[in-house]
This record gives structure tokens, sequence and C-alpha cells, in this order.
């Protein structure tokens, strides 16, 4: 890696991990376009790290709230906030499932250029139909038990390279009727179990390929994802109710149309 590389690559991820636009649809122009070689399984859990501790770090009153209470919930004291902690907790359930049984499959027949493209597009439609049609009818406090789950099968398909976790979740949870903000919200504390999963899993097939590391370029990685995401989180949020889902949308369907243009120019890739 080089400085450039490690910038580029950490600014995606920490921009896109939780903007409804798909951080594999960008993750992968920079590899086919530039030839650049795999960034390293170091690198990949440093800008998990950095997207993990931002959108900790900008809920973190929240998570705070739902620690307690999800502990208090032990001792028969119920509250929205324990109730949320445990929903996150039974959302994430349905990932990690299809994750263990569908990884060498996505592996193997997801990663190409070509179906990134595809779900890029067919998931933006979802997210324009979603927040088209939303009735914005329910705050996040009144989520219940299989609203939760249908958001968690939700976020299971977005294992799916080119879906977009935060786009999928935030879709269904328009479709279900809550406000844009209560549906953002329950997605991006819906990350954090999701993100440590994943950072986890990729931080064991580190330690067990014991892969030598660029260190300076992975915390170079933890510290320009985590900035970015933060600053991504907060804008997102400011700005949702002005501007909607349309943009995200429009850009999808022009940076799928980009990925299709890119692979039928280059056959081999």
């Amino acid at each position: 890696m080089d400085w450039i590389q490690t910038v580029v690559l950490a600014l995606i991820q920490g921009l896109t991990e939780f903007l409804p636009i798909s951080s594999s649809a960008h993750l992968i122009l920079p590899s086919q376009l530039l030839g650049w070689e795999d960034q390293g399984l170091a690198f990949d859990v440093g800008v998990h790290v950095g997207s993990l501790a931002a959108v900790v770090f900008y809920f973190r009153d929240d998570v705070a709230r739902m620690l307690c209470a999800f502990f208090a919930s032990f001792r028969g004291q119920k509250s929205i906030d324990g109730n949320i902690a445990w929903l996150v907790i039974f959302a994430t359930v349905p990932a990690m499932v299809f994750g263990f049984l569908m990884n060498d499959i996505i592996d193997h027949y997801g990663r190409s250029m070509l179906v990134i493209a595809g779900t890029t597009i067919i998931f933006g439609a979802v997210l324009w139909w979603a927040d088209a049609k939303r009735t914005e009818v329910k705050a996040l406090s009144a989520i219940t038990f299989k609203e939760a789950m249908l958001i968690g099968v939700a976020q299971a398909i977005a294992l799916i390279p080119g879906t977009s976790r935060s786009g999928i979740t935030m879709s269904a949870g328009l479709m279900l009727g809550f406000d844009r903000q209560s549906a953002a919200r329950f997605s991006f504390l819906l990350s954090i179990p999701a993100i440590s999963a994943a950072g986890a899993y990729k931080a064991l097939e580190l330690v067990q390929t014991a892969t030598p590391a660029q260190w300076e370029f992975v915390a170079g990685g933890v510290v320009l994802s985590g900035v970015s995401a933060l600053a991504c989180i907060h804008l997102f949020l400011k700005w949702l109710d002005q501007v909607g889902m349309l943009p995200f949308v429009i850009y999808r369907f022009a940076l799928g149309i980009l990925l299709l243009c890119v692979y039928f120019m280059v056959p081999a890739i």
C-alpha cells in the first residue's frame, strides 16, 4: 500500500458504510480501475474499527442508556431503552446465521462487478419506493419484536455485495411505517454489533494467517475512516428530513450504470 491508497480506501469505507449507497460497490472500483492490489486483512480490520468507533461515539448517550437498561432488565426493570437493546441483539441474529451459512457462496459468486452493479440498481429502486411510499406513523420507541426481526432479515440480505446494509435496513424501516429519523437511527444502532462481528471475523482470520501488515497505513486507515464516518453520520441525520433518499437513489443508479459500463467494456473483470 501507499498513502494515496490508504486515504482513498479509508475515506470510501468511512463515507459509504453508513450512507445507503453500498460500500462494496465503491470499494470494487479502485481495484478494478486503478489495478490496486488487495489492501490486506489488517487494513480491513483497521477501517472497521474506525467505523465502529465513530458510530459508538456518535450514539454514546444512546448506547450508555441501552446498556444500563439492558442489565437492569435482568432485575425485572423494563424500559424503552432496554427493549431497544434486546431488539438490536435479536435483529442481529439473522445476519450472523446467514453469514455463517452463505459466506463461502457469497465470496465465490457474489463479488463480481456484474452482481454488485445489479444489486446497486435493484436495491436503489427499493430504497426509492420505500421512501416515496413511506407513511411515517411510528417512532423508534414503538418498535416491536416482529418489526425488529424483519429489519434484521433485511440486514442479512445486505451480505450480498452491492445491497448496502444501511440502505436496505432503512428501506425496511420506512416500509414498516417508521419515520426517516427512526429508520436511520435503528439502522445505525444495528450496525454496532454487525460491524463488531465483521471486524472480529476479519481479526480472527488475521491472527490465523499471521499476515504481515504495514501498521502505519493501518493506523492511518483507522483515523481517516473514523473521522469521515463520524462526519457522515452527523450530516446524514441532520439533512435527512430535508433531502430524503432521492439523491442517494439517483447516485446508486448512476453508480450501477457506471459499473455495468466498466464490466462490459472490460469483459475480463
